[in-house]
């Protein structure tokens, strides 16, 4: 009897110390911080994933959509559970590693949800309230924010529409304002990123987007100095790496100026 016990007691230890994915953020008592990372191929990534990137980020999961397993460890391609991806050998490095390097490094004891649901190829258009790039990231963000709390978005698309600069504005001003209607999340930070200035056309966009944070509070935009491309279009590997971080940076600081403006 007392050999019994004392298994029993083992048996309930291993229990209690080996959570599942499932229950990952449910037992926890600080619930998981999630980031929406959506857009066109470069929050997708198209650069190759380098030796240096193929590390798993301690305390960074990925959303797998998953009802049983609905998270695992961080590790490149981050846009691979993406519900509305290309196919998957064309998924490699994006922002999102960089991103969630740098934003886990103040607070290593936080654990960070990715929802990367991104789509190479796509317009602004395309990401219309309502339609299915729109609803899919929704949908997956959703179900993710069951298992903890949305702190921010990032987005990175607009080489579709960087011969339509003109018209884009009212555009992302619109998503913004439905990703926060829908995500019932009204204040969220949201953080944009310029294109790649290797080609002429983009400056009018590159220059446009930078007006984001006059038009729509609680938005900031990265800027791509000092970055280059693999192709004139995709960043490289260690400009993703730049950007990702360069994104962190940003929300670091919108989500500082939110909690100070709470506690005035």
């Amino acid at each position: 009897m007392k050999n019994y016990k004392i298994l029993l007691i083992l048996c309930l230890g291993l229990l209690f110390q080996c959570k599942s994915s499932k229950s990952l953020t449910q037992t926890d008592s600080k619930p998981m911080e999630l980031y929406l990372c959506i857009g066109q191929s470069n929050m997708a990534g198209r650069a190759p994933i380098e030796l240096q990137d193929q590390d798993t980020i301690p305390n960074v999961f990925l959303f797998t959509g998953n009802e049983e397993h609905p998270w695992e460890k961080a590790a490149n391609p981050f846009n691979k559970y993406s519900t509305v991806k290309k196919r998957l050998d064309l998924q490699k490095i994006g922002p999102s590693y960089g991103f969630s390097k740098e934003m886990i490094k103040d607070n290593p004891d936080t654990k960070i949800g990715l929802i990367v649901n991104a789509k190479g190829g796509t317009s602004i258009e395309e990401w219309k309230p309502g339609d299915t790039l729109y609803n899919e990231a929704i949908s997956q963000a959703k179900k993710a924010m069951k298992l903890g709390v949305l702190k921010g978005i990032i987005w990175h698309q607009g080489e579709a529409n960087a011969g339509r600069a003109d018209a884009y504005m009212p555009k992302i001003t619109e998503l913004i304002a439905a990703l926060r209607k829908d995500l019932n999340s009204p204040n969220v930070p949201f953080v944009a990123g310029q294109l790649s200035s290797d080609k002429p056309k983009r400056n009018k966009f590159n220059k446009m987007i930078l007006e984001l944070p006059n038009h729509v509070e609680n938005t900031a935009v990265v800027t791509s100095e000092h970055t280059s491309t693999i192709d004139k279009t995709h960043f490289d590997s260690a400009s993703q790496r730049v950007l990702g971080k360069r994104y962190a940076i940003k929300m670091k600081e919108l989500l500082s100026k939110n909690k100070s403006q709470k506690n005035d």
